[in-house]
């Protein structure tokens, strides 16, 4: 770290490696002071150092610089008492995750900031540094920091609670534009089709082989998603004491009553008749303990490679397939097939929002033809002439 002393040292301006604005340091009043500069040029950096230790002795002066809560110190309270706000219902890996992204992103740039010093200027330095930082030709995905900046915002509201912080600063991106809506990858009935015929062709292929059981696993797995409409971590989380197979008395047909643990908590899902004869073959291959995982397996590899070789990796927009375009495709067959939007809300445990964001935006059966082609009956002459002969009578 580059460092320079400023006023006979009273005041330090350093630049931390991969940055290129300079910070402030003093120590007043029994205490470290550290601000940025927001300056690259070392000689206006050391300007704004010296105007902004003879403000801060002022204050220290006049009595009005005190002590403050750390960025550190409010994340450590947030991750102290997050479990207890929440009720504990947050799924373990998101709280991990916010852990994570404090300890190795967060904490290291705003920690030893003033909680007041946290402004909508060093938030948007964050930004940048994050992009700086990143490995050539690896810049961090928008959602990743996204999600870093939703636990700053969470972090700074715990500090508002405690008194520690009078206002949320401006978190919002600047310079930005009103986004595409991006439809979900999924595969069409046709695809759906391709798809699962390819995975069924490479179960026959190795049966009895090496790979035979991964093979049919997947197989299973593919109709399995597509008939249920469960996220892939729901489907990795499911055991087989959570499946129950049940006559549906309103469509008389037998479906597969699922009790789903994810993200939203426990929910309830019933498949379609499609997704029964697939458990079936599970519970026969596995011959399974109620407490066993249905999916203990990853696919990710081999279902890759048969998207690849099936040419069904991206949709035409160039969106990426994953084992999520199996839900995605659910969801979209179920609206072509004229069902009801909220009843497939509750199904999949999302909002009708969601669903008429992502998905029925872009599903031509979600508009009604009948409802848009509406012809008006065009007057006659006569009828013309006799309602303007009506109008003048009355006048």
């Amino acid at each position: 770290m580059e460092s320079h002393a400023v006023l006979g040292g009273e005041v330090r301006v350093y630049r931390r490696e991969n940055s290129r604005k300079w910070q402030c340091s003093t120590r007043l009043n029994g205490r470290n002071w550290r601000v940025s500069s927001g300056e690259t040029s070392l000689a206006m950096a050391k300007e704004f150092a010296e105007d902004w230790y003879f403000r801060m002795k002022a204050k220290e002066k006049g009595g009005s610089l005190k002590h403050e809560k750390t960025f550190a110190d409010a994340a450590k309270k947030y991750l102290a008492e997050y479990d207890v706000v929440t009720g504990g219902t947050r799924n373990r890996t998101y709280v991990a995750g916010n852990e994570r992204r404090l300890r190795l992103y967060l904490i290291p740039f705003f920690g030893s900031l003033g909680l007041s010093d946290v402004t909508t200027s060093q938030v948007q330095e964050y930004r940048v540094m994050r992009h700086q930082t990143a490995l050539p030709g690896k810049p961090p995905a928008k959602n990743t920091i996204h999600q870093e900046i939703v636990v700053l915002r969470q972090v700074l509201k715990t500090a508002i609670r405690h008194g520690w912080l009078t206002h949320l600063p401006d978190l919002s991106m600047p310079y930005r534009h009103a986004e595409k809506i991006s439809h979900r990858a999924w595969f069409s009935a046709s695809e759906y089709k391709q798809l699962y015929m390819a995975t069924r062709n490479r179960a026959e292929k190795h049966r009895g082989g090496r790979f035979g059981w991964h093979a049919e696993q997947l197989h299973d797995y593919v109709l399995f998603m597509a008939n249920t409409g469960l996220r892939p971590d729901e489907a990795n989380r499911l055991q087989y004491r959570d499946v129950e197979i049940v006559l549906d008395e309103e469509t008389d047909e037998t479906i597969l009553l699922i009790q789903v643990r994810g993200k939203r908590g426990v929910g309830y899902c019933k498949s379609t008749a499609n997704a029964v004869y697939p458990f079936e073959r599970l519970l026969k291959r596995n011959l399974p303990k109620p407490d066993d995982l249905v999916f203990p397996g990853s696919h990710v590899i081999m279902f890759n490679n048969i998207l690849d070789e099936e040419s069904l990796k991206f949709d035409r927009e160039g969106n990426r397939r994953t084992a999520y375009s199996l839900r995605h495709t659910y969801i979209c067959l179920r609206l072509m097939e004229g069902a009801d939007i909220y009843q497939i809300a509750k199904n999949c445990r999302t909002s009708v929002e969601m669903i008429e964001k992502y998905y029925a935006s872009h599903i031509a059966t979600s508009i009604s033809a009948a409802a848009i082609n509406v012809k008006r009956k065009a007057k006659s002459k006569r009828e013309i002439v006799e309602h303007a002969r009506r109008n003048a009578h009355r006048s």
